[in-house]
């Protein structure tokens, strides 16, 4: 509610005015009675021998009527001449219809009354202004973008944009064929009853802000303003918001909105720390500070531009959004399965229990300590751990370790555990194939990276996936 506005009571509409001139008047002669109400009586004469009403010319006189015999004979008192009868009080019978007065004058219009008013001297007291609704236009010709939700940044790219360098190459947005999609919204998630609602999950997004909110929509769990839509359903975003993509800060807005829409109605919505949260973190607290990475001096400044950092996303970043961050997880379980970011057995060296491995993971971020950062982020980068002859057996230790029958992750773009190589010249026939999640490991890992950055797909699926 707008601050300082009058509150109305439970489920009532504001009152609304209407422009009146404060200081009218009915006339004495325009009082017409309303029909079906009775016709006011007229007032009685200042004699009150006559509050009867007025008599006929024909009716006889009082005196031809016989007194009591008990009560001796009065004095024959004349007519008051004093008091002749008024003629303005008719008999009610004869009084004419409403009908018959004259019509009052129709009032004028506000405007026309006071400029009418002013031209006659006469002081009139001004009138509220009211609020018009604007007419409905039949035609619109001119449309403002609307604001994304989630704060979305403009389509091209600010100053400061810095292209990739890394071992990984990716397409950028500007090279490639954009096909505006808007799909509509499928029939938000069925209640499970008293239960927990389905389970979807999310791959990395990367700052694609505009795919995401397409991809949402199109499994029902927002709306077409980007609002939660899903009601007791549960969404796991796998990490990896910023950093690539056009408006890091934005999906961060927008997952950190659902989280409380999706509480409110019943459901969830969270999120895992990937090895991009603790790029940004490490770079926005330590920046140039030199850390021992193992191959000699770095910095996680120098880290996150290599790896597509924004500097709008830095520009934008506030306490808010590091506090969030800090305090994500990094494994989770759910409905059997075991959800992490990277596919990596690294997960191993911080704990025997998942609640160990996060407890150890913030422990290590409320230190702030740059070089234990700077190792955390370093074992979340390793990937492919599940790719080769060795995957299915390196899957069954985790999920060992921490239960679950299937891992499901992100981190590693799926065109690449194939074997599928974007370019970056744009050509439309080697842009990576991706259709959905990628099976693999003898089926026991799942992963959910498609590849939106290398123009391949961003990626919202429910769990567990249809055989």
């Amino acid at each position: 509610m707008v601050e300082g506005s009058m509150t109305q009571g439970a489920g009532q509409d504001p009152v609304e005015r209407t422009a009146t001139l404060r200081d009218f008047r009915v006339p004495p002669y325009a009082r017409v009675p309303v029909q079906g109400t009775p016709a006011e009586p007229p007032a009685a004469p200042a004699d009150p021998t006559l509050h009867l009403g007025t008599r006929p010319a024909a009716y006889p006189e009082p005196v031809t009527f016989p007194e009591p015999p008990a009560r001796p004979e009065p004095p024959v008192r004349p007519e008051p001449p004093t008091h002749p009868e008024p003629a303005a009080y008719a008999e009610p019978l004869v009084r004419p219809e409403p009908a018959s007065y004259p019509e009052p004058t129709p009032r004028p219009e506000p405007a026309a009354y006071r400029e009418t008013a002013a031209s006659a001297g006469h002081t009139v007291a001004p009138v509220a202004a009211v609020p018009q609704a604007a007419p409905a236009s039949p035609v619109v010709t001119a449309h403002a973008a609307a604001p994304h939700p989630g704060s979305g940044y403009p389509a091209d790219f600010p100053d400061g944009y810095t292209p990739t360098e890394r071992d990984l190459p990716v397409i950028q947005r500007g090279d490639t064929l954009q096909v505006p999609v808007t799909p509509a919204a499928a029939p938000a998630p069925a209640p499970t009853g008293d239960g927990p609602g389905p389970l979807f999950v999310v791959g990395d997004v990367h700052g694609y802000l505009d795919e995401l909110v397409a991809a949402l929509r199109a499994q029902g769990l927002v709306d077409e303003n980007g609002g939660w839509a899903a009601g007791n359903a549960r969404l796991w975003f796998l990490g990896d918001f910023t950093d690539r993509g056009p408006d890091g800060i934005g999906v961060i807005d927008l997952v950190m909105r659902l989280s409380a829409e999706a509480a409110a109605a019943g459901g969830y919505c969270k999120a895992l720390m990937g090895n991009h949260e603790l790029l940004l973190i490490g770079a926005k607290r330590f920046g140039d500070t030199p850390v021992n990475s193992g191959a000699g001096t770095a910095t996680f400044q120098a880290a996150w531009l290599l790896n597509g950092g924004q500097k709008h996303d830095m520009d934008r970043l506030q306490d808010v959004h590091l506090q969030w961050m800090s305090r994500l997880d990094a494994v989770v379980s759910e409905d059997d399965h075991l959800l992490l970011h990277s596919d990596t057995t690294a997960y191993l060296e911080y704990g025997e229990t998942i609640e160990d491995v996060n407890e150890t993971v913030h422990e290590i971020i409320r230190r702030n300590d740059a070089d234990e950062v700077w190792d955390l982020f370093r074992k979340f980068t390793k990937r492919f751990a599940f790719r080769d002859e060795g995957g299915p057996q390196a899957v069954q230790e985790l999920l060992g370790t921490y239960g679950g029958s299937r891992i499901v992750h992100g981190h590693s773009p799926i065109p690449y555990l194939l074997g599928q190589v974007g370019t970056e010249d744009g050509e439309e026939d080697s842009r990576p194939a991706v259709e959905g999640p990628h099976v693999y490991a003898d089926g026991l890992a799942i992963a959910m990276d498609g590849g939106v950055t290398m123009a391949g797909k961003l990626l919202v699926v429910q769990l567990p996936l249809a055989d």
